[in-house]
């Protein structure tokens, strides 16, 4: 018969001495066959586990390929899709035990938008904490919560930060935009391997136009979602407005090209001589306004002031004296700026943006 080949698990290598254990087999188009052996000592404990590795391999599976947020998913029944973001513990499964009882269940995990724009629905079981502190979560299907699911051909139509207000007066939730150079602070550290994505900052950037902007949804009580993000679901993009503010790369880089080719194209090999700067590799930076955002491969930074021209400046090796005379041109220079200028390079070198002769 035809069909995928299972793969037989090694069972010996699986005898832990703990009462409750599990194979995993992956047939993975990265590393070809891989297995994971697990035990624990209660089935919620194992399960969890189980949930949380199989989440990872699928993760790592498509690294690269897909842009993939930290958020629950919700569609109409029309396909559009808004993502919720919100790091763990932050109310992103009670949001969707929610609101997937009237609309498409798509995660409470991993939104995974490809680059036109579609989702790749991962309805995984749901993280339920239990009232026991400390005890291992609860993998609910999303049959046994009454959850929806998705409609085919799913497509993000909007983005939206959670903000759930813990403790305090009530509040009904309200929605506001975030500006661009925000937005991409706060939903980087809640992606999956975006650094691995061809241009990841401005793929970002790309994907927070198509959709119009970020939203940020403040709340108390999850039951009060559904009718106030209507208006995401209705609301038509509105490229070039204020929110989604103009950007422009700062990498002069093809759109076809690898970061890692284009990284050794652009820094040269050459010296630098004694007192002078250059920049280091980068993935990508990106200018919004008056701020500069570049991802290396540890972090994300934003400057601002008379950093960005220092960076830009640096391309090729530099002396003080040249860094001095850029930023005259561009914000004049006040009493002391040899100061501030030893201060902001110090800061940069610090955060491995520039290296020094």
């Amino acid at each position: 018969m035809g069909g995928p080949r299972p793969i037989a698990p090694d069972v010996e290598s699986c005898a832990f001495n703990l009462p409750f254990t599990a194979t995993l087999c992956f047939d993975s188009r990265l590393s070809g066959e891989s297995v994971r052996h697990l035990g624990a000592d209660t089935f919620e404990d194992l399960a969890e586990a189980v949930t949380s590795e199989v989440t990872v391999a699928a993760i790592l599976e498509r690294a690269g390929e897909l842009t993939m947020l930290h958020a629950c998913g919700v569609a109409d029944p029309e396909g559009a899709v808004i993502a919720l973001v919100a790091k763990s513990g932050t109310g992103k499964t009670t949001a969707s035990s929610q609101l997937a009882r009237t609309l498409g269940y798509i995660t409470d995990e991993t939104v995974a938008i490809r680059t036109d724009g579609t989702v790749v629905p991962y309805p995984k079981p749901l993280s339920v904490k239990q009232a026991t502190p400390g005890a291992a979560k609860l993998q609910v299907g999303p049959d046994e919560l009454g959850l929806r699911l998705a409609p085919d051909s799913p497509r993000i139509k909007a983005i939206a930060l959670l903000d759930r207000i813990a403790g305090g007066d009530y509040q009904l939730p309200v929605i506001e935009p975030v500006p661009l150079v925000e937005a991409v602070l706060a939903l980087i550290p809640d992606t999956s391997s975006q650094a691995a994505v061809v241009q990841p900052l401005q793929s970002l950037c790309r994907l927070i136009d198509s959709v119009g902007g970020v939203f940020r949804v403040s709340y108390s009580e999850a039951a009060d979602l559904k009718d106030s993000l209507a208006p995401l679901f209705l609301r038509e993009c509105n490229k070039g407005s204020e929110v989604t503010k103009a950007w422009t790369p700062a990498l002069a880089e093809p759109e076809t090209e690898p970061a890692a080719v284009h990284r050794a194209r652009e820094l040269p090999s050459e010296p630098i001589p004694a007192g002078w700067l250059r920049r280091c590799d980068v993935v990508d930076a990106v200018e919004i306004g008056d701020d500069l955002l570049v991802l290396t491969e540890t972090e994300l930074t934003r400057l601002s002031g008379i950093g960005p021209v220092i960076w830009q400046s640096a391309q090729r090796p530099v002396s003080m004296q040249t860094l001095a005379s850029r930023i005259e041109a561009r914000h004049g220079l006040p009493d002391g700026y040899e100061a501030l200028l030893e201060a902001a390079v110090d800061g940069l070198v610090g955060r491995g943006l520039l290296l020094r002769g």
